[in-house]
């Protein structure tokens, strides 16, 4: 690939601003975790596995900034950093699954020093990161035998490698049946309010030298019912133990169409994606933005003032309309509830 998501290098978290996409190519540095925050909640950095990346990125700044002599002291600080973490973004599993990663970490080397701990810590962001590309190339070595030559996919938001530490997770599917030597080509929906179809998908499947059309979001249908869509791709934010899935504001309507037309609509996540703790998709937490998202655009009013405005970041699409769920050590279909465990544990 030839941009780098996010890394940590010489105590620094580097990592593309995915704001000013696709007209910059521009790369933020961050030297503590409170930075590191705002980049998540500020959408610098998006994407679920992305997002818990950063977060260890994060804690692993903040327990260098931590200044005391005392465990005592240091565990309730850390648990400060973490905290201030886990308030970023709601709804992406992975943040929380970082967050407790490294938690564990840190419990695991009480009593050998504070800066054994410390450098535990970036040891296992950088870990964390680097074990997510391999996730993600399974993710794609798994999907891109469901995926036909000569298909058209349709993909909705970005879940490539600038949602992840590289290389992508829906976008890793179409990747990986495009090095494949399958001559696929790619719709993909724009993504409203933040338009990350449009800034980001379409910029990195153009870098790739894969076949893309943009369309609006609500153009999908249209092509579905003229036969030009052969399959849907989508990445998640958090997927509970039946499989209902959390993702990008208006999946929901694009699985609803692909289930109308018979197109197959496909899940991609690492298992780092599941929350089985959750039993069905009406239990997921949905982040609400600010309004200024939906009334404007690149900061120009685009709505009556004082309109009233609702603006959910996510949608759960019900496991009844998602054909399979492919993950790093395999493809789920069928009873998602009976399945899902079984993978997991693999």
């Amino acid at each position: 690939m030839s941009f780098r998501t996010i890394e940590m290098r010489d105590n620094k978290v580097i990592m593309i601003d995915q704001t000013r996409l696709p007209g910059e190519e521009i790369y933020n540095e961050y030297n503590d975790f409170k930075g590191v925050a705002e980049a998540i909640r500020g959408m610098v950095i998006r994407g679920a596995p992305a997002i818990g990346v950063a977060a260890a990125m994060g804690i692993a700044l903040g327990a260098g900034e931590i200044i005391t002599d005392t465990e005592k002291s240091f565990f309730r600080q850390l648990s400060n950093v973490c905290d201030v973490m886990a308030a970023t973004r709601p709804t992406a599993v992975n943040l929380f699954w970082a967050i407790k990663r490294m938690k564990q970490v840190a419990e695991e080397l009480r009593g050998s020093g504070l800066q054994k701990i410390r450098e535990a810590l970036k040891r296992e962001a950088i870990r964390i990161e680097q074990e997510d590309v391999e996730i993600c190339r399974a993710i794609g070595k798994n999907g891109a035998r469901l995926i036909k030559d000569s298909w058209t996919i349709l993909t909705h938001c970005n879940a490539g490698g600038l949602a992840t530490a590289g290389y992508g997770t829906a976008l890793g599917v179409i990747r990986a049946a495009h090095e494949a030597g399958k001559n696929i080509k790619v719709f993909a929906d724009e993504t409203r309010p933040w338009l990350q179809g449009a800034r980001l998908t379409a910029w990195e499947l153009m870098k790739a030298g894969i076949p893309v059309t943009l369309i609006a979001d609500n153009m999908a249908g249209y092509f579905m019912s003229r036969g030009e869509i052969d399959c849907c791709i989508v990445g998640a934010d958090r997927i509970a133990a039946n499989g209902d899935t959390a993702n990008k504001i208006g999946t929901y309507s694009v699985a609803v169409l692909a289930k109308e037309n018979g197109v197959p609509f496909y899940v991609a996540a690492p298992l780092s994606t599941f929350d089985f703790s959750l039993q069905t998709g009406a239990e997921i937490p949905i982040e609400e933005r600010h309004s200024t998202e939906i009334t404007h655009l690149a900061g120009v009013h685009i709505a009556p003032e004082g309109v009233k405005v609702r603006n959910p970041a996510f949608d759960v699409t019900p496991a009844r309309y998602i054909t399979a769920i492919i993950t790093e050590k395999g493809v789920v279909t069928g009873d998602y509830r009976s399945n899902l465990p079984s993978l997991a544990v693999r």
